[in-house]
């Protein structure tokens, strides 16, 4: 297999946040396909419960500074970058004081789902596609992991169609078994909007969108779907069939052989 260019967009990453099957995975995969000779670049969330200091996070001051418009409020947007020494894998991190430094992760210290998790979404979306952008670095393989990179695949086929970065990036969204209580509100279409990226392209949603949704919205707009455990929700699962995109089924144990040949499978290697 041609060595490839794979970005990581994940909602959890080990250690940085308490293990599960997403966030290890999300520490994982990039390993595995690091070991395998691809390029990657990893980007996750700073949530609030993250430790800077034991994490070793630090600012990167180039690749800072943005302001991004969400809801018509300017939001600031900081990168902090990290690496886990035991993978050998360097995290990217999306910060913003409003979104994830004064916040948990989707839910508060009472357990109730935070009422903007559907700006968060997008604030770390775009936060990521504008950070690779000043990368200048241009991923084959986008793999999404976890609800809060849903937006992404919607964002490349529309919004960054013709961003070189991202003209011939091909978008994999992996299914987990995601956890939101409250949908994401009745402005996050307005929110969602940008560019190419139109609240008329989302006429078949309901203005209130829900995480069934908002997989489905990712679904629609990927070039494959994971069933990453096998408490993905089963609604997302069969509308990700129905759709006749290719289908990676619960990899299990030898996961990096499988995802390795499913990249393959979404963006078969250039004829020489």
């Amino acid at each position: 297999m041609a060595k490839k260019k794979i970005l990581f967009i994940n909602q959890e990453i080990s250690p940085y946040v308490p293990d599960t099957t997403m966030s290890v995975m999300g520490r994982e995969i990039p390993r595995a396909m690091q070991e395998r000779n691809h390029e990657i670049r990893t980007f996750m969330p700073k949530w609030g419960n993250i430790n800077e200091r034991r994490g070793q996070l630090h600012e990167v001051i180039r690749l800072s500074g943005m302001n991004l418009i969400i809801n018509d409020t300017d939001h600031p947007l900081i990168i902090k970058v990290a690496s886990i020494t035991s993978a050998r894998v360097q995290v990217y991190f999306i910060d913003n004081d409003d979104y994830f430094t004064k916040r948990q992760m989707a839910v508060d210290e009472n357990g109730e789902d935070y009422a903007d998790n559907g700006e968060r979404a997008i604030f770390f979306a775009r936060g990521v596609l504008e950070t690779v952008k000043k990368l200048r670095w241009v991923p084959d393989i986008i793999l999404c992991q976890g609800w809060m990179s849903n937006v992404v695949p919607f964002y490349i086929k529309t919004a960054y169609r013709e961003e070189p970065s991202f003209a011939n990036t091909k978008v994999v969204t992996s299914l987990y078994g995601n956890k939101l209580k409250k949908d994401l509100g009745n402005n996050f279409k307005q929110c969602l909007e940008f560019r190419d990226a139109t609240p008329d392209l989302l006429t078949d949603f309901p203005d209130a969108f829900t995480l069934d949704d908002l997989e489905k919205l990712a679904i629609n707009y990927s070039d494959g779907v994971v069933m990453a455990e096998k408490g993905a929700n089963k609604t997302s699962c069969k509308y990700a069939k129905s759709k006749g995109i290719p289908v990676l089924e619960t990899p299990g144990e030898d996961f990096g052989d499988a995802y390795e040949a499913f990249f393959d499978q979404i963006k078969p290697d250039d004829p020489e």
